[in-house]
C-alpha cells in the first residue's frame, strides 16, 4: 500500500495544500480542527484587515472562493476593496472549503513526528523510509512526506521585558496575557486595560475592549507608531495593484516571491519584519480615535504585578522613565517562528533541520533541509517573504508545494 502524505494543520494553508495534493491523486491524511486559530484565538466581533480578493483560500479547481461561499450561503457578496469581512464569515468559509475539498479531515492531534527508523513499521507502509507519526488517539503510522501547516499555534511571542509580570506564563485570568488568548473581551468591562502593540491586532483588540466597556490604554514601543492605512479611494492610482494595496514592493512580494529566498538572511528577516508592518485598517480609525488613550514610548523597561495591578515601567522618547498601571495587560506582540517550539517534531528531527534565526531554511517547493519535510504558511515567511503571513499566500505556496512533493515522492 502507498504511504500517505501527512498534512498537519487545518487552517487556510493546510486545507489549501491538502486540496492540491488530493487533486493530484496523492493519498493524504490531514489532521487538526478546521480554522481553530481563527475560531478560538481571535476576539469575537473581529473584522478582517484583508480585502476580499486577498482572502481566498487557493483551490486546484474553480468554485471555491470567498464569493462562491457567499453565493452558496445566501449572504451578501464580498467583492470590493471597501467590503469588510467579519471573522465569523471567514471562519465559515474555511469550514465550507474543508467540507467540499478535504472531507476526510481527521480531528485528532499529532503528538510526534520522527524519522522512520529502519525496521519499524506503521500502518500501510514499508520499513526504511518516510516518517513515523503518533496521534493522540494512540495510532502509529508511516507517512512518506509531512507538511507542517500549523499556522500560529504555539508561536505567540512575549518580549522578555514583559515576562516578569507573568511568572507562570501569560494567562487571561492573570496579570498579563497574549492577545491570542482572548476570544471574549467582555471580561474587561469596567476594568482598566493596557494593550501593548501598534499593529492591527493591538488596535482592534483595544477598540473591541473599549466597546465592551473597558478603559483602554495602548502602549506602542520603539519605532512603532499608531497609524491607519489609507482607504481604497485614496490609494495611489499610478502604482500596480496587489492584495495589500498599490505599491511596487507589495506587487513584487505578492506575485514574484521566487527570488526572495536567494536574498541574504539579514535582508530577508528585515523585510519580513518591516514590509506590511504595524498599521491599523482604514475602517478602524473612527472606532479607535477618541476612545482609546495612546502612549508612544521608546521602550518598555520592565513589568511587574502586585495587589491585583500590573505595572509597566516605560522610557518615553523624551527621556527618563514613568510607570503605567492597569488591572490587566494584553501583549499584542505578535508571533515568532521557532522550530524549538514545535515540540511535536522529534528532537533528532529538529536537530537535523537547517534553520535561520529559528525558522526553517526552505528550498524550492517549500521543502526543508530534511527531504520529505515541508513547511508552509508563517514558518515559510523567512524563505518566501511576508506574503506567507497572509491567506493570499496560499495561491503561490500550495500548487508549488504539491508539484514539488508529487515529483519528489511520486
Amino acid at each position: 500500500m502507498i504511504q500517505p502524505v501527512a498534512v498537519i494543520g487545518a487552517g487556510p494553508f493546510g486545507l489549501s495544500t491538502a486540496a492540491h495534493l488530493r487533486a493530484r491523486g496523492i493519498p493524504v491524511r490531514v489532521f487538526g480542527e478546521p480554522m481553530v486559530s481563527w475560531r478560538d484565538h481571535m476576539p469575537a466581533g473581529m473584522l478582517l484587515k484583508s480585502t476580499p480578493v486577498a482572502s481566498n483560500i487557493d483551490a486546484p479547481q474553480h468554485g471555491h472562493t470567498l464569493v462562491d461561499y457567499c453565493d452558496a450561503a445566501g449572504i451578501r457578496r464580498l467583492v470590493t476593496d471597501e467590503d469588510i469581512i467579519p471573522a465569523d464569515t471567514f471562519i465559515a468559509y474555511g469550514q465550507w472549503f474543508q467540507q467540499k475539498l478535504v472531507p476526510e479531515l481527521e480531528r485528532v492531534r499529532v503528538v510526534s513526528v520522527d524519522r522512520k527508523t529502519s525496521g519499524s513499521r506503521g500502518s500501510g507502509g514499508s520499513a526504511g523510509s518516510g516518517f513515523e507519526l503518533k496521534l493522540d488517539s494512540g495510532e502509529l503510522f508511516t507517512a512518506r512526506a509531512v507538511v507542517v501547516a500549523t499556522g500560529l499555534s504555539g508561536l505567540s511571542h512575549l518580549p522578555p521585558e514583559l515576562a516578569a509580570a507573568a511568572a507562570d506564563g501569560p494567562a487571561p485570568t492573570g496579570p498579563l496575557s497574549h492577545s491570542s488568548q482572548h476570544h471574549d473581551l467582555n471580561r474587561f468591562s469596567g476594568k482598566e486595560l493596557i494593550v501593548v502593540g501598534a499593529g492591527q491586532s493591538a488596535l482592534e483588540t483595544a477598540a473591541l475592549a473599549a466597546e465592551a466597556g473597558a478603559q483602554v490604554h495602548v502602549v506602542s514601543r520603539g519605532r512603532g507608531r499608531v497609524a491607519f492605512g489609507a482607504p481604497p479611494w485614496k490609494q495611489p492610482k499610478l502604482r500596480p495593484e496587489s492584495p495589500f494595496g498599490r505599491a511596487w514592493s507589495l506587487w513584487a512580494l505578492s506575485y514574484y516571491p521566487h527570488p526572495y529566498r536567494y536574498l541574504p538572511a539579514q535582508t530577508r528577516h528585515y523585510l519580513v519584519r518591516r514590509i506590511l508592518g504595524p498599521l491599523g485598517a482604514w475602517w478602524l480609525r473612527d472606532r479607535f480615535e477618541g476612545k482609546v488613550q495612546v502612549s508612544e514610548v521608546a521602550q518598555i523597561v520592565g513589568a511587574g504585578a502586585a495587589d491585583d495591578r500590573t505595572t509597566l515601567t516605560v522610557a518615553p522618547h523624551a527621556g527618563g522613565t514613568r510607570q503605567l498601571s492597569a488591572d490587566h495587560v494584553i501583549a499584542a506582540t505578535g508571533y515568532r517562528v521557532d522550530i524549538a517550539a514545535m515540540d511535536f517534531l522529534g528532537h533528532e528531527l529538529r536537530t537535523e533541520l537547517a534553520v535561520s534565526r529559528g525558522t526553517p531554511k526552505l528550498g524550492a517547493g517549500y521543502v526543508s533541509s530534511v527531504p520529505g519535510l515541508y513547511f508552509t504558511g508563517l514558518p515559510a515567511a523567512a524563505s518566501y517573504g511576508p506574503v506567507m503571513r497572509f491567506v493570499c499566500g496560499t495561491e503561490f505556496a500550495s500548487p508549488r508545494l504539491a508539484k514539488h512533493l508529487a515529483a519528489a515522492h511520486g
